[in-house]
């Protein structure tokens, strides 16, 4: 059998494969593995997973973990070494990036483009194995162009310097319970401002025939073509295709983005994992 996980930073999605065919999803909580040490990692799955496959869990042989800050071989290093605690019997675990996770799911084994756009946004060039090439994301406040946090970023700034029309101030902050000080504070005093940031992007989706609205999407979308999948040699050769929320919900200003930047736009998936029990039957 086959385990493949997704790992966010909300959730973790855990599938298993036997003989192509899925036998077993769970669902457990997500982590950012760059934020914890080989210990507290061991300690959620054996408290979290292992229970969820007590009675497959010797007959997992292969297991392939994609997670959020798996950046580096000592990462990596920690999270294999906690899955291999809880999982005796496996002769083969390998951990890797959500964003090869990406590139794997969207493109298989061909070359492509490959991006991630949801709290956060990355992107790469794919060679059909690994990633070839990446421009450094660099987060909400320096890159992260496109992503939930940038809109909510770019829309709260808006909203609170009388950017956006009153009506939807007014209509923005009532719905939300939300007025300048408690902005300020969210943002700036208590922690994971990026998620917080990032909620508030089923407003904009809802609200995206505004005009105001409409633009700050599309210029956002614009920048993270202009600032990342442009500086991929050959770039119009290869479609742009992308995984994660943001761009699965606002896909039809994503394409007009696309086009605008002189880009093809390829596949949207809300999620890896079809893609990548796909990649893993193969």
């Amino acid at each position: 059998m086959i385990l493949i996980a997704d790992c966010g930073s909300t959730k973790i999605d855990w599938c298993v494969l036997d003989n192509k065919k899925l036998v077993k999803q769970v669902f457990t909580q997500g982590m950012n593995a760059v934020m914890l040490t080989e210990e507290e990692i061991r300690f959620r799955l054996a408290n979290e997973l292992v229970p969820e496959l007590i009675e497959i869990a010797n007959d997992i042989h292969q297991i392939y973990f994609y997670g959020a800050g798996c950046i580096s071989p000592e990462v990596c290093g920690n999270v294999a070494n906690a899955i291999k605690t809880n999982f005796l019997t496996a002769v083969t675990v390998e951990v890797y990036s959500d964003l090869l996770a990406a590139a794997r799911a969207l493109c298989g084994h061909e070359a492509g483009i490959a991006c991630i756009m949801g709290t956060g946004s990355n992107s790469c060039l794919y060679d059909g194995i690994g990633i070839a090439s990446n421009v450094s994301p660099l987060g909400f406040i320096l890159g992260d162009e496109g992503s939930g946090a940038v809109l909510g970023k770019l829309f709260l700034g808006d909203i609170l310097k009388k950017q956006m029309p009153q009506h939807i101030c007014v209509d923005f902050l009532n719905e939300y319970g939300l007025d300048l000080l408690s902005i300020i504070r969210r943002v700036y005093k208590e922690p994971q401002a990026n998620r917080f940031l990032a909620s508030v992007t089923p407003y904009l989706s809802k609200n995206i025939n505004v005009p105001e609205i409409h633009a700050l999407v599309l210029n956002a979308f614009r920048a993270f073509f202009h600032r990342n999948i442009r500086q991929y040699a050959e770039y119009q050769k290869h479609p742009v295709n992308f995984i994660g929320s943001i761009a699965y919900y606002f896909k039809d200003v994503l394409a007009e983005a696309a086009e605008a930047e002189g880009c093809i736009l390829g596949k949207v998936l809300k999620s890896p994992m079809e893609g990548l029990l796909k990649f893993h039957s193969n």
